[in-house]
């Protein structure tokens, strides 16, 4: 690619800007560049906020069926929480199986849950980041090479 010419100066021991309507390639390029990398961070910080939480409510899920595996007590201040939790974020899997021991129906409702929102959040996170992120197709000024 050559280089714009240079807007003629008369004055050789001055510096005199271009006029108004010249534009410099070079800028332009960065400024997309620039706009390009933005972007970019923004979607890896949205899909590790996605994966974050996804990941969090599977624990949530996980640490109420080690509770429920374990017989931990009902009244205990981190158990009512954890409980609380899980029924928030199950997803409407509570009630799904209905086996006669209640540790194996905590175990497949839960689990299966946790199962659910490791994989939303894998699908989610791969269609931001394959429709999202530009690509030499889709960003302008950024040609294939």
């Amino acid at each position: 690619m050559t280089q714009p010419e240079p807007h003629p100066n008369p004055d050789h021991g001055r510096f005199v800007p271009a006029p108004a309507g010249h534009r410099s390639s070079i800028a332009d390029d960065q400024g997309l560049n620039d706009r390009r990398w933005d972007r970019i961070r923004v979607i890896r910080v949205s899909c590790t906020i996605i994966t974050v939480l996804c990941g969090l409510f599977a624990a949530v899920l996980v640490a109420q069926i080690i509770m429920i595996a374990g017989d931990a007590n009902p009244a205990n201040g981190v158990a009512t929480f954890v409980q609380s939790w899980s029924a928030g974020v199950s997803l409407g899997f509570d009630d799904l199986f209905t086996p006669a021991s209640a540790t194996t129906t905590v175990l497949l409702n839960n689990g299966l849950a946790a199962l659910v929102w490791l994989g939303l959040g894998a699908v989610v996170t791969t269609l931001i980041r394959r429709l999202a992120t530009p690509g030499p197709s889709r960003a302008p000024g950024f040609a294939a090479k």
